[in-house]
């Protein structure tokens, strides 16, 4: 997806400080967080740097410390402050802007998509209370991310968008749909943009009727494809237990709390962060 944002060069730095991007992050952070930060913050202002961080491993050991492989802790829902500040400084660029509110989405659906994954049995290493915590403190900063909306670019707005339905109010959804419309207009059906706008504004809809439908139609769409990819020998040659996989993430990650039709409960969360 264009983010409007130059092609980073990733490289490995000899630099003191480490890599370009934690540079960045640390001036912003410094410039916006005064007084104590969260612990993950260290990474960003400790003295001793990983010799073997380039940008893009950085980002990864960084991201990792507040949402450690998509499970929450209690540190947490602390350092989701620390990419809310990220993601609303245009200092950051674009793509890394993106990247922020989506952890922002993540970190916000964890126990609704970890639940999507077991369901009906429960996920074995739930934090319920960090997972609270968590989506919480993402719901506090919603008024101050969708503030920038007419200040972002189209990727950053849909991702936005996403956290827009996550934490429906009477003032944001009204706003939603007119400026998701705009976006049917560049992107038909049948695109990946296209289909990912529709869905939203449906999700917007609030009505649980016409979600059920969409979901199902995409759900069946996603299968089509899956399916087409295994029958064509694709990259890898995919076999059965990949084809198993694509089966399931196809039609068994249904997040709970919605409507249920044959057995199954339909969601919008799994579906938005694809």
């Amino acid at each position: 997806m264009d983010t409007n944002a130059e092609p980073e060069q990733t490289r490995h730095t000899t630099n003191a400080a480490g890599p370009p991007i934690r540079q960045l992050f640390r001036d912003v952070i410094a410039d916006r967080m005064q007084g104590p930060r969260p612990p993950q913050a260290a990474m960003l202002f400790d003295g001793e740097v990983d010799p073997c961080w380039d940008d893009r491993s950085f980002l990864g050991d960084f991201y990792s410390e507040i949402l450690h492989q998509d499970t929450c802790q209690p540190a947490t829902a602390d350092g989701l402050a620390l990419v809310t500040a990220l993601a609303v400084d245009d200092r950051v660029p674009a793509r890394h802007r993106f990247q922020a509110v989506d952890l922002l989405f993540r970190a916000a659906t964890v126990a609704e998509r970890h639940l999507a994954e077991t369901w009906p049995t429960t996920p074995q290493h739930a934090d319920p209370h960090s997972e609270a915590r968590a989506r919480s403190a993402v719901q506090a900063h919603i008024a101050t991310l969708l503030a920038r909306w007419s200040a972002e670019c189209p990727a950053v707005r849909l991702a936005l968008a996403g956290l827009a339905v996550v934490f429906p109010t009477d003032r944001t959804l009204p706003a939603l749909t007119p400026r998701l419309r705009a976006f049917t207009h560049q992107h038909p059906q049948g695109t990946d943009i296209g289909g990912y706008v529709r869905f939203v504004l449906v999700l917007a809809t609030q009505d649980d009727d016409q979600i059920l439908t969409a979901t199902e139609k995409l759900l069946t769409f996603l299968a089509g494809r899956f399916r087409s990819f295994v029958r064509s020998g694709g990259p890898g040659a995919p076999g059965v237990a990949q084809k198993a996989h694509a089966d399931r993430v196809a039609f068994s990650d249904w997040p709970p709390g919605a409507p249920r039709r044959n057995g199954h409960s339909l969601g919008c969360a799994n579906l938005i962060a694809s």
